[in-house]
């Protein structure tokens, strides 16, 4: 679904991944559809790399998962947040609503230094949308 809406908006829009995906056969796939290796191994700065990307292009758009897997978890990974405070770009939030069969785009939030008001809001944007498997929701 996010291919698609990529797409349909024509916007160049990135992707990091577990390294692992990007070994043969179907690296070079998962490279051409915007794809980047991330060494997930313990001890890497991924927070601190994936600001640097940022920092290093003059366009880049990044679009990650805050939940940081496909099942239903009780606490959201907050690496998306650090990343977009360190290279100081703000978080789009992009919600697929299968219940109403839209998808909604939220206007550009810069973090501030209160890390729990930008999660309130964070978290308001996605209240009511359901997934597509509804009981993670």
């Amino acid at each position: 679904m996010g291919l698609l809406v990529r797409r349909l908006w024509g916007a160049d829009i990135k992707y990091v991944a577990k390294k692992e995906l990007f070994k043969p056969p179907f690296g070079w796939y998962f490279r051409w559809m915007g794809g980047t290796a991330l060494d997930r191994t313990p001890g890497q700065k991924k927070v601190e790399a994936i600001a640097n990307i940022f920092r290093e292009k003059d366009e880049f758009r990044l679009a990650i998962a805050p939940e940081g897997t496909r099942k239903k978890v009780k606490d959201w990974k907050t690496g998306f947040y650090y990343i977009a405070k360190s290279a100081n770009v703000p978080v789009v939030m992009v919600a697929f609503d299968y219940g109403r069969k839209t998808v909604k785009v939220s206007k550009p939030l810069y973090t501030s230094d209160n890390k729990e008001e930008d999660f309130k809001t964070i978290k308001n944007f996605y209240c009511g949308v359901r997934g597509k498997i509804a009981h993670y929701t």
